[in-house]
């Protein structure tokens, strides 16, 4: 549970420069586009549930500020996309050129190229100069026009690298780790009296950022995921006693297996991190889809790429990277694991295993996502360009807000056994509410 002193944001100094964006006239006069500093977001919108939170806490709210920290001729911006694939990288890269250069006027643009090793002088991989012009159309392909990677560089290296270019803002799109990197470059310059502005912009398939309601690449990825089941769903009906088992993104978090099988309607388990399972006995996985199969010859299983990580007895050592915990292979386990026991039983069966995660993560944003990336972008620019930092845009009750990078990798967002996603999937699927010897 966050407190009203977690979520004050970093600024670099006062801001003295008028906005170029200026107030719109209307027919009634002037309509000014701006949001005051003092706007707040409540954390909490309910009340009376019996589990309410801190009234007074808020989140600062996202938009154009009147007054910029930053001199637009005089500002040089950078953008760097870290960790995997995801839709819509292109999206918010195009949509955060078009605010700096259009919006702005802020005419010195770089792409920072395959994540934070771009900061690294060392590894040695130029920056890209970005235009109007050079972004135009990257919005129509999966992927990302920069390229990315995984892992950190030495904080100390890659603010070197940004003081030595001149760099005064830079846009960090990716995940808890492309986060956490984040936060150390804006500490790193602030220790050293840098004004430099260290803004995040949320992506992660999985979801799993806290105190953000959706992350970018969520809906195209559950679409996408939905084709998949549909068709493990045609693949199992057309076989007799056809198992379709389809290894979703979700390491930690459950979100996308469990909105795809909502989605689809045609999956019978749902397996995710959150909710432990167990294989034998007659409360365990392994018996109850031998009695689905016993009754309707065929069976859907979609399991979040987390899940059931503790039945695996060699798991992978260390970690990648960016710090995460290297996970076995669920789908290949539980293929494996679900011929073995129903040949043990006499019964045959026909799997057919989809993994379709890098599929998934590689489409272009759908028309849904595409729409967030823009506002998540632009938001993004209005921050850096306020001289706001160490700070990730979050969506919160439909409004898009300011959140410590501190605060927002605290922990991780998991989906509640006991909220209305889950016992909703419980209720599509009809599977056991817990799993037990």
């Amino acid at each position: 549970m966050t407190a009203p002193d977690k979520t004050a944001i970093q600024n670099l100094g006062p801001e003295l420069v008028p906005s170029p964006l200026g107030p719109a006239r209307d027919l009634e006069g002037v309509n000014s586009p701006f949001v005051p500093n003092e706007a707040r977001v409540r954390y909490q919108i309910e009340t009376g549930t019996g589990h309410d939170l801190p009234s007074d806490v808020y989140f600062e709210k996202a938009g154009p500020r009147e007054k910029l920290f930053f001199e637009p001729r005089e500002t040089k911006a950078a953008i760097v996309t870290c960790g995997g694939v995801c839709p819509g990288l292109n999206n918010v890269i195009r949509s955060a050129v078009m605010e700096f250069y259009y919006g702005y006027g802020v005419r010195q643009l770089q792409g920072i190229r395959y994540g934070y090793a771009g900061l690294n002088p060392k590894i040695g991989l130029p920056p890209i100069e970005l235009t109007p012009r050079s972004v135009s159309d990257i919005h129509e392909k999966g992927g990302t026009i920069l390229g990315s990677s995984r892992g950190q560089q030495p904080s100390g290296v890659m603010v070197n690298f940004l003081a030595e270019q001149n760099i005064n803002i830079l846009l960090c799109i990716g995940g808890d780790g492309t986060l956490r990197g984040a936060r150390d470059i804006a500490q790193e310059a602030q220790s050293r009296g840098l004004k430099i502005a260290v803004v995040g912009i949320p992506k992660t398939i999985d979801n799993d950022v806290m105190y953000i309601s959706r992350t970018f690449g969520v809906t195209t990825a559950t679409e996408k995921a939905h084709e998949i089941l549909d068709c493990a769903h045609s693949e199992a009906r057309s076989a007799y006693n056809g198992v379709g088992l389809v290894k979703l993104m979700g390491r930690d978090a459950g979100f996308i297996a469990a909105a795809a099988t909502l989605a689809s309607q045609v999956v019978n388990f749902c397996l995710v991190p959150e909710i432990p399972f167990v294989l034998e006995g007659e409360h365990g996985f392994l018996e109850a889809l031998r009695r689905r199969l016993g009754s309707a010859h065929h069976a859907v299983i979609a399991v979040a790429e987390g899940a059931g990580q503790h039945l695996i007895r060699q798991l992978p050592a260390a970690t990648d990277a960016s710090g995460n915990k290297r996970y076995a292979d669920i789908g290949v386990y539980l293929k494996e694991q679900i011929a073995a026991y129903l040949k043990q039983s006499g019964i045959p069966v026909d799997v057919k295993y989809f993994d379709p995660s890098y599929f998934i993560r590689s489409v272009p944003a759908n028309c849904e996502d595409a729409l967030l990336c823009d506002l998540l972008a632009r938001n993004a620019v209005h921050a850096s360009m306020a001289g706001k930092t160490n700070l990730v845009i979050g969506f919160w009750n439909g409004l898009f807000t300011h959140i410590p990078i501190p605060l927002a990798v605290s922990e991780k967002k998991q989906v509640d056994p006991l909220g209305l996603l889950w016992s909703s999937v419980l209720a599509t699927t009809g599977q056991p509410r817990q799993w037990g010897e």
